[in-house]
């Protein structure tokens, strides 16, 4: 479905049960095709990728792929549209770094350092003993072999595609640098994951990084947004395409204040992250997402943390408690 002049709109299939579908991009580029995030790896996208090829793009090449991010759903086609139509790959450094980097990370068993990040969490043995039995970095399995070279971008680059010019917004927090692409010329900014109209995107701490605090990098990068024409049309990886920038990234800060204030009530009694995760998330979690969950708690933990709001405790059983420092201050006292 063509969304602007040139920019037309795909929709894949996900084999998630929460999130079922990715929204993709095909921008005509004059004398050839850029395509901008690839889907998750599978055969069933590769034949959707081939019809769609066959069908509209047969009389112009591919001149190149662009992912917003490193995330299987984004990315994990990359490397595919590269051994297929020998297209280079253009993203940031880190989201690609990052990519590689997990790809190569292989165990046979999960190591004992991520089996103790998520104790520190308040997993119990038969939590662990799940996590174990999954095994170790799923990530490779989602993504075809990523291209060993990129053509970079960072934030401010201007791109032209189609004779429009396109900039790169990068934003951190879901991701350590992701980049959206805006074109005032169409008014249009096709935004990944970084700005979402019904959810919101997942931000979370993992034990490649266990001291990280993406929200603060998340909400201080949504101002990069801010002044865009606001008329603009935002083109999402998922949901429908919307207007209403700055209302939604209004939304969005005020989401997360109000999750933020949750905890340091409930925090009023110290409480691991797996003790807190019913305070935030109303649906009931199971195996296949507590993990996430996990993370995204730990993500507004530390946060607060940062702010000497909450404070940590470290109990002789090896598992982290958290309490508002009010609370400490009365103990003192």
């Amino acid at each position: 479905m063509a969304v602007a002049p040139g920019v037309f709109w795909l929709r894949m299939p996900l084999p998630f049960e929460a999130l079922d579908h990715i929204n993709l991009w095909l921008i005509d580029d004059g004398d050839g095709w850029t395509v901008v995030d690839t889907g998750f790896k599978s055969r069933k996208v590769e034949g959707l990728w081939r019809e769609i090829l066959a069908a509209h793009c047969r009389e112009r090449p591919l001149k190149r792929v662009i992912c917003t991010h490193f995330h299987p759903d984004h990315m994990g086609m990359a490397g595919w549209f590269h051994q297929e139509f020998k297209v280079p790959l253009w993203m940031t450094l880190t989201e690609w770094s990052f990519g590689r980097m997990l790809c190569l990370d292989a165990a046979n068993e999960v190591p004992d350092e991520v089996l103790q990040f998520y104790r520190r969490a308040g997993f119990d043995d038969a939590m662990l003993a799940d996590y174990r039995a999954r095994g170790y970095n799923r990530f490779a399995k989602a993504v075809w072999q990523i291209p060993r070279a990129i053509h970079r971008l960072t934030n401010g680059d201007e791109i032209t595609l189609g004779g429009q010019t396109w900039r790169v917004i990068v934003g951190r927090g879901h991701s350590p640098e992701h980049a959206s692409l805006h074109c005032p010329a169409l008014g249009v900014m096709i935004s990944g994951d970084q700005v979402l109209p019904r959810i919101t995107p997942h931000i979370g701490v993992y034990p490649a990084e266990p001291e990280a605090n993406p929200l603060k990098l998340y909400i201080r990068s949504l101002e990069r947004f801010r002044g865009l024409d606001p008329d603009t049309l935002v083109l999402p990886a998922h949901g429908d395409p919307f207007r209403g920038l700055e209302r939604r990234l209004d939304q969005l800060a005020q989401h997360h204040e109000g999750r933020l204030d949750r905890l340091i009530a409930v925090c009023a009694e110290p409480a691991t992250v797996v003790e807190l995760l019913p305070h935030l998330f109303r649906r009931k979690l199971d195996d296949d997402n507590i993990q996430m969950a996990a993370a995204d708690a730990l993500a507004h933990v530390h946060l607060l943390l940062a702010d000497g709001r909450l404070g940590l405790e470290r109990g002789a059983d090896g598992v982290d408690r958290y309490h508002t420092l009010e609370r400490a201050a009365d103990a003192a006292d």
